[in-house]
This record gives C-alpha cells, sequence and structure tokens, in this order.
C-alpha cells in the first residue's frame, strides 16, 4: 500500500479499519512533502514534523479508545494560504501581511479541524489571491505539478500541486475568477466552485454583497471532491446568505443515469473567446468521452451579448476586489510593496459610483434570468477552464492570445467568469493533455444549486474517462 497514492475515502478507510495508523500516514505524506516540496513550491509555512507526529499519535490515541473526530482523522491538510488557520501565519502572499499566527480557525478551517484533519501548513498563492498565476515576493511562485517551467494557475495553484504530486490526500481553495477551476484544470485534478452560499464564509468584513467569492474543495477523485464539500458545506446563521442546507447530501452515492443529461457545449463563445491552438479539441474530446456515458451533448449559445457580461463583471470587480486592497493603503509605502496588478485594482475602485454598481447589477440579474432560460433546454453547460495553456512559469501574465491583446491582467481568464457571475456550482474535470504534456480542463456548469446533480454528471464522466484520469505527472 502507497499511502499518498490512495483517494482520500480510501485512506479514511484504512485509517478506521487500523490497516495504516496515523502516524505512519503523517510519516508518508511528510517523506512525499521532503521530496517534491522543495522543486514545486505548493505548500508554505509548514509546521514541524514532531508537531504533526504527535498530533498523529493523538488521533491513534483517540482510535484505540473506539472515538473518531470524522471522516478525516488524522488526515493532513493544509489550507490556503488565505484562510486563517489557529497556529499558522495567513500571509496573503503579501509583504505587508501580519507576521503573527492566528488565534482560531475560520469557519471552514473549524469544520474541516472537526473532521478530523491535521493542519500541516498552507498552500501558496498570489498576493491577496489576486491572479491565475501562483507567484509572490512572500514565498516565490508554485511550479506546475507536470512541467516545472509552467505557472500552477491560480489562485488555488499551490493546493492543486500539492494534491497532483500526492502531498495531500484532498485541498481546499477559494474562487472568484476561476481560482478553483483554473489550477485542477492545469495540474489534472478536480476543482470545484460550489452554489453562491453553498459554503458560508466567516468572519468576513461584509456579508451581504461579497458573494462572488467562495471557498470550496479540490481532490484527485470526485468521490472524494463530494465528500471534502459535505465536510465544508452547510447553513450558518453568521452567514446569512448561505444555503439553508446540511452538506450531508454529498455524502450519498453518485451513480446515476445519464440517458437523459443534456449537455450544452458554448465552445469559444461563436469565437468571441480568443483561445490558443488545441484546447478546443482537447475539450471536445472529453465531451465525446462524456456523450459515451448517455448525455446528449449538442451546441449551446450563450443568449447574451458577453461583451455585455464583460462590462458589467469589471464594475463587480472593481467594487469587491479593488476595495479589498484598501486595509494596505494605509501603510506609507504600500504602492513598493504591493504588486502592481493589486495597485490596478485599487486605482480603478477609487471612482465607482453607487449608481454605477447598481446598473452592474441589473446587467448581472438579467444574465442570471437569461441563463436560466437556456437551462430549459440544456441541464449542463460546458466551457474549457481556460483560453490558454500552462504558460512560462516567468511570465506575469499573458500578454497576447492568438495575437489578440489582453487588455487587464486577467481579460485571459474571461471564460471562468460565467459561473461566477450567475451564482452556479461548476467543476473543472481532466480534459486532456496538448502534445508538450500539458493538462487542460473542461469546466461542467450546473444549475442554480445544483451541486450535487453536477457531481453526479463529473463522477459518469471520471468512470467512463479511467486511463486519462489516472495519468500521474513526471516522478509521481
Amino acid at each position: 500500500m502507497v499511502i499518498p497514492n490512495l483517494s482520500a475515502l480510501d485512506l479514511s478507510q484504512a485509517i478506521h479499519s487500523k490497516a495504516v495508523s496515523c502516524r505512519e500516514v503523517a510519516l508518508a505524506f511528510l517523506t512525499q512533502i521532503d521530496k517534491h516540496n522543495p522543486t514545486s513550491n505548493a505548500i508554505v509555512s509548514l509546521a514541524a514534523p514532531e508537531r504533526v507526529l504527535q498530533q498523529a499519535d493523538e488521533r491513534d490515541a483517540q482510535l484505540a479508545r473506539g472515538e473518531s473526530m470524522g471522516w478525516l482523522h488524522g488526515m493532513p491538510q493544509a489550507v490556503k494560504d488565505l484562510v486563517d488557520v489557529a497556529g499558522f501565519r495567513t500571509s496573503h502572499g503579501s509583504r505587508l501581511s501580519n507576521p503573527l499566527r492566528a488565534t482560531t480557525d475560520n469557519l471552514m478551517a473549524a469544520r474541516m479541524r472537526a473532521a478530523g484533519c491535521i493542519f500541516i501548513g498552507k498552500t501558496n498563492t498570489p498576493e491577496f489571491g489576486l491572479g491565475s498565476h501562483t507567484f509572490n515576493e512572500v514565498f516565490g511562485a508554485t511550479y506546475n505539478a507536470w512541467d516545472r517551467s509552467k505557472s500552477a494557475g491560480g489562485s488555488s495553484g499551490g493546493a492543486a500541486v500539492a494534491l497532483a504530486q500526492r502531498m495531500l490526500p484532498v485541498a481546499d481553495g477559494s474562487d472568484f475568477m476561476g481560482s478553483l477551476r483554473n489550477p485542477a484544470g492545469w495540474n489534472h485534478v478536480f476543482g470545484m466552485r460550489p452554489s453562491q452560499g453553498r459554503l458560508p464564509r466567516y468572519p468576513v468584513a461584509d456579508t451581504f454583497i461579497s458573494q462572488l467569492g467562495t471557498e470550496g474543495p479540490m481532490a484527485r477523485t470526485v468521490r472524494d471532491l463530494a465528500m471534502l464539500l459535505s465536510t465544508q458545506a452547510g447553513y450558518d446563521a453568521r452567514s446569512p446568505l448561505s444555503i439553508a442546507e446540511s452538506g450531508q447530501a454529498f455524502t450519498q452515492s453518485l451513480e446515476a443515469s445519464m440517458k437523459h443529461c443534456r449537455v450544452g457545449w458554448l465552445g469559444n463563445l461563436n469565437a468571441y473567446l480568443p483561445m490558443e491552438d488545441g484546447i478546443l479539441p482537447v475539450c471536445e474530446s472529453a465531451l465525446k468521452t462524456l456523450g459515451t456515458t448517455g448525455c446528449d451533448v449538442s451546441a449551446a449559445q450563450l443568449g447574451m451579448a458577453p461583451e455585455e457580461i464583460w462590462e458589467a463583471w469589471l464594475v463587480w470587480r472593481k467594487a469587491l476586489a479593488g476595495r479589498n486592497i484598501e486595509t494596505s493603503t494605509h501603510h506609507a509605502n504600500w504602492r513598493d510593496l504591493v504588486k502592481p496588478e493589486a495597485q490596478w485594482e485599487y486605482d480603478q475602485s477609487l471612482g465607482l459610483t453607487g449608481s454605477q454598481l447598481m446598473q452592474a447589477s441589473a446587467t448581472r440579474s438579467r444574465f442570471y434570468q437569461s441563463m436560466l432560460t437556456l437551462f430549459e433546454s440544456f441541464d449542463v453547460l460546458a466551457l474549457p477552464t481556460a483560453q490558454v495553456w500552462p504558460f512560462e512559469v516567468t511570465e506575469r501574465w499573458p500578454q497576447h492570445i492568438n495575437g489578440q491583446a489582453m487588455d487587464t491582467y486577467h481579460r485571459w481568464m474571461e471564460v471562468v467568469i460565467y459561473a461566477t457571475f450567475a451564482g452556479l456550482p461548476a467543476i473543472s474535470i481532466p480534459a486532456g493533455f496538448n502534445a508538450q504534456g500539458l493538462p487542460m480542463g473542461l469546466q461542467l456548469i450546473g444549475k442554480p444549486q445544483g451541486d450535487f446533480e453536477l457531481l453526479q454528471v463529473a463522477y459518469a464522466y471520471e468512470q467512463a474517462a479511467q486511463e486519462l484520469i489516472q495519468k500521474r505527472p513526471p516522478g509521481i
């Protein structure tokens, strides 16, 4: 038994049947981290090994008494470095961050800890989580699991690489503009952006307007993805817009007939979205595999001008992303210490008016209604996870796609905004590789609050694409 190669659910079963001890599990993952993390830089702020082993021994003692904290009992976990975990520094990838260790867990981390996991560190992220390329001035860059010269994606890049290289059994992340989907696609794992409100967030400064970003799960199997979501999800009164359902539904079997599932392929939105060569064919190949499960795959049209959606998106981004930088501006020399993309986000937000935000909100509402109309014809929508293949890790962001200039540092990720803007669940599934061996993902977007049904579709695809899914990065 090679412990790091087990799925998280299989590992949980092995721990609870005492086929392996929690100490053996901790040692196996610490060894894997020692082997791969120095060259991938996926996990940062690592805990002292002796502290990890001490906690593993405590978990073993609990099992010896017939006590289990939950399905994550004794499993190592590293949370994205935007989230507070007691005993660890939250750097946000910024030189302006508080150097002190957090004293409490945020809500998601608290739920994972209550399920028995052992926190061993954090996963790397871009500064303030901005941009789909994981690098910062505190810890450096995270390298793609399949090619160390390429970007890991972001902003949950450290999580995706740690998963792909078997340094963690499951991982968490967050997603505003594809931050769970892009790195999952670029590292050949599954990443899920849950429905808006599925995962309550606490503590946060604003609980009513800041709804575009959400935390969520990442895993190497769909069953693991669903199981971690079951732990993370569930209503909390401190998050008043959270969905009033527990996460228990996600522990059910994912097997279901796909005979009547209608999948709408949006492609590149009738050539509106520039995409590098090879991306559409790889995703179309994945859709053919999905078709073998019984799904009916056909072309779909977005139903609203994407230019109008993008302009409204930019207004919302000014209101939310730009204002998140505001606390950093209290430092006299903050512009010398904060990356230019973050400065741009802040500067963009300064002239925003309430009237502009309300107009953009009306556009967003019309877009949501247009998506409801589209779902009268389809059960699932499909798009590529990214518009480019993993690029050179030394680049900040792609300046052009097929000769078309990108007018913002995040324009190259426009393909991911549609699920976010409509508050819909979306899963990145491994779609395939290009001739250079670089991975690409396919987004599956579900109906409002249709997280479980979307997981069932992803599971059916996974079963049909086992040869592809089981491919591992070099050296693993």
